[in-house]
């Protein structure tokens, strides 16, 4: 099949008033990020603090991605679980609701075997029946999927890419080494969006998109054309990206969601917000890079 989005996508946040979900300021994030060229929406991932989000929030979140999304880009569901059971029974859901894939990260805390992982997502996407993107993020999860495991899933007519947040690009090298071009990588690190693409990725999935989506993927499409403007949106982008590691993700980037009007800024435990001298910085650089661009 093709690729479910080539370009950026955007982890979206999930914003909170009160400590409750803000579903009105959530679907004026997405519409935000729609007309602001952003290539396909992942929802309840990560970035969306999915973990802390009850069943029901979770299917009201993607109810609202799929309605405001309207067929115009693709709607991504993080529905991945340690729990084998718990991730079939939220990818059927998904697909209940109209999501156009799902992404699963690998199973964390009991972990397993890459005998084991073959066999976890297997049992997924047959379940489902939907595209299905394979999610390695080692550093949240403790377990990683080899070049090898990731080839014989490539094998599945269900599962079709790999978000790679590993960092390592030598990783992704050997994964595209082995894998066909049909597969798609996308890389979960900003910072290595340009050279991942370059190497044989697809996109990215992004977290800083959620404030900059028509800058990300101006610099995705310029890789094609222009590389050297692909380079300079790069460094422009590089100091913001940068700014954002200043504390676990979601953490920072909702600084500059609530900044831009898409709920207050608000986090659920065990996260905690950014102090208010730090929150300063990040709007700061923010907006001498929009000034920039």
């Amino acid at each position: 099949m093709t690729h479910l989005f080539t370009g950026v996508a955007a982890a979206v946040t999930t914003p909170f008033t009160n400590q409750e979900v803000d579903y009105n300021s959530f679907r004026r994030h997405l519409e935000f990020l729609i007309e602001n060229n952003i290539q396909a929406l992942v929802i309840n991932g990560t970035t969306g603090e999915g973990s802390t989000l009850t069943a029901e929030e979770s299917s009201r979140l993607l109810e609202i991605a799929v309605e405001t999304a309207a067929g115009r880009v693709p709607v991504i569901a993080g529905t991945g679980s340690n729990s084998t059971a718990e991730s079939i029974r939220a990818s059927r859901e998904a697909k209940e609701i109209g999501a156009d894939g799902l992404m699963l990260i690998t199973p964390y805390y009991n972990k397993t075997s890459q005998r084991g992982l073959i066999r976890h997502f297997e049992a997924i996407v047959n379940a489902a029946e939907l595209p299905a993107l394979l999610y390695n993020v080692p550093s949240r999860t403790g377990m990683t999927i080899t070049p090898e495991t990731v080839l014989e899933l490539s094998r599945h007519p269900y599962i079709v890419g790999l978000k790679d947040a590993t960092g390592d690009l030598n990783y992704m090298s050997q994964v595209r080494l082995v894998t066909d071009p049909s597969f798609a990588l996308y890389s979960g690190n900003d910072d290595t969006a340009l050279p991942f693409t370059s190497l044989g990725g697809q996109g990215v999935i992004s977290v800083v998109a959620n404030a900059v989506p028509a800058q990300f993927q101006e610099m995705y499409e310029q890789i094609f054309t222009d590389l050297t403007r692909a380079q300079e949106l790069h460094y422009r982008l590089t100091p913001l990206i940068s700014a954002l590691s200043v504390d676990v993700n979601p953490i920072p980037i909702k600084v500059l969601t609530s900044h831009l009007g898409f709920g207050d800024y608000e986090v659920r435990l065990p996260l905690l917000p950014l102090e208010e001298e730090e929150q300063g910085r990040l709007i700061r650089q923010f907006e001498s890079m929009m000034m920039e661009v």
